[in-house]
């Protein structure tokens, strides 16, 4: 049996995770963003700024409450979730928390590990004083959409355009804390 878990991210953690985003938006987003945006979000030079950006989110987040939590399976890292206050404006940061990003690496998936991150990004937030999550997810990442909904979360009907050369459709879920 696997000793598996989630715990926050360390330093030495940043280039696990930017290596899982990469992976995952490369083999997840084929079909949802346009081909030239996906190019370039998956780049070499794109991976080397998402380390610097995971980097800067471990050693010096924005707030107490931004975490970065990895998943791991025997000291691997398989996955990660990143949380902090809702950062819309018709939203309460003090009540509401945002999931700002869930990925798990494509050679780890349906094994538990996003349901573990999931829990423990919820567990956070609810320990935060949160008694709201919100996410805001492509609209046609049916994947993650189906994921989210099994767990209990709903649309809300806020909708949005992702701009990544042309427009991408965006949906905000939201699921009780408390």
């Amino acid at each position: 049996m696997s000793v598996v878990g989630v715990r926050p991210a360390y330093p030495g953690d940043v280039e696990a995770v930017s290596d899982i985003q990469v992976r995952a938006w490369s083999e997840g987003y084929g079909t949802i963003l346009p081909a030239s945006a996906l190019a370039e979000l998956t780049s070499a030079e794109a991976l080397g700024l998402w380390r610097s950006r995971w980097a800067e989110a471990v050693a010096a987040p924005p707030s107490p409450r931004h975490r970065l939590l990895v998943a791991v399976d025997e000291g691997v890292i398989t996955g990660f979730a990143a949380h902090g206050p809702a950062g819309d404006p018709d939203q309460d940061p003090e009540t509401t928390g945002e999931l700002l990003t869930l990925m798990v690496d494509p050679r780890h998936r349906r094994a538990g590990h996003g349901s573990r991150l999931l829990a423990a990004t919820v567990d956070h937030l609810r320990d935060d004083g949160c008694t709201t999550a919100v996410t805001w997810l492509f609209a046609a990442d049916e994947v993650l959409r189906a994921f989210l909904v099994s767990s209990g979360w709903a649309p809300d009907g806020a909708h949005s355009k992702g701009d990544l050369g042309e427009p991408v459709a965006m949906v905000r879920l939201h699921t009780g804390v408390a």
